[in-house]
């Protein structure tokens, strides 16, 4: 069983991957919209990016292939991958968050999200049930620097008037786990997009969400059941 010796006052989700399933879309919607471009990329290249700001993950993926962009093209094909991902995304709350976040919320801890995705999407991605129970949310398009500098995380902890020190992350992305540590916060990852290998920079793993509940807040147990909302 996980173990965690910190006593924390705050408890930091990423959202994509922790909260909702929906990194496997991101992939498909990736894919599919740079497939016209001579691009082909892996869920590997989508996964191990998860996070940080798209503008700099597609100019790398251009870089990396040869090809010159204009920003007429990325804003293009940006466009281009919100449609479809609109277009394939189905909601699935990963088992038992929703009743973790409330437990948790009912005992007193703040609750933070911290993602990659543009504040627009979020409202798309995330149930307004589950939405509500955040004391903060950042997006993605709301930072001057996303993951994996610190700002998204130190801007969590300075919404929620908490000590960095005082506040838990859980994450599932190397660039997320690079983040929160160096905004000096304790790290959980979950292997929900990547292996273990690949997350080694996180304080604790575990593979399922519920396998941390009990190592936050003994009182909190998940049922092991999948939210289609």
């Amino acid at each position: 069983m996980l173990k965690v010796k910190s006593r924390f006052r705050a408890i930091i989700f990423d959202m994509d991957g922790v909260i909702v399933d929906s990194m496997p879309y991101h992939y498909l919607a990736w894919y599919e919209a740079l497939m016209p471009y001579g691009i082909r990329v892996s869920c590997f290249d989508v996964y191990s990016k998860e996070g940080e700001r798209w503008e700099k993950t597609l100019r790398e993926l251009f870089l990396r292939s040869g090809i010159k962009v204009s920003d007429k093209l990325f804003k293009k094909i940006f466009l281009s991958r919100k449609k479809i991902f609109r277009k394939y995304f189905k909601r699935f709350i990963f088992p038992g968050a929703q009743e973790f976040l409330v437990c948790l919320k009912n005992k007193g801890y703040l609750l933070g999200l911290v993602t990659g995705t543009p504040e627009a999407e979020i409202k798309k991605i995330l149930p307004s049930s589950i939405k509500v129970l955040f004391d903060c949310i950042i997006a993605g398009d709301k930072v001057k620097k996303g993951k994996p500098d610190p700002e998204p995380y130190l801007r969590a902890a300075k919404a929620l008037k908490t000590k960095a020190g005082l506040c838990a992350v859980v994450e599932n992305a190397p660039l997320g786990i690079e983040s929160a540590k160096r905004a000096g916060m304790f790290c959980i990852a979950l292997t929900t997009s990547l292996p273990r290998q690949y997350l080694s920079r996180a304080d604790a793993l575990a593979d399922r969400l519920d396998e941390i509940t009990a190592a936050v807040d003994k009182s909190c147990v998940l049922k092991r059941k999948r939210l289609n909302l």
